[in-house]
């Protein structure tokens, strides 16, 4: 069955890599969550004062690839001390 789970990471051209081209994983789809600013651009966010995260939205299958298996991939790849 198909799912979908958003990560926040910092920069999200580097959370999509980790997750390109393995079994399961059927999209990957970068962009904002949270802040005030209605339908910031790339540099309103990049500049830290819309109140944005970078995010990515990943379609997979769990019974292919389960949720777990995202998580192991996730952690190693942020740094969960910073609040950028």
């Amino acid at each position: 069955m198909l799912q979908k789970a958003t990560f926040a990471g910092g920069c999200f051209w580097c959370m999509v890599t980790p997750f390109e081209d393995l079994p399961g994983i059927h999209g990957i789809v970068s962009g904002y969550m949270g802040g005030h600013l209605e339908n910031p651009t790339y540099e309103e966010v990049k500049k830290g004062s819309t109140g944005h995260y970078e995010v990515v939205q990943i379609t997979f299958d769990d019974e292919v690839f389960p949720y777990r298996k995202l998580l192991d991939l996730y952690w190693p790849q942020i740094d969960p001390t910073d609040a950028d």
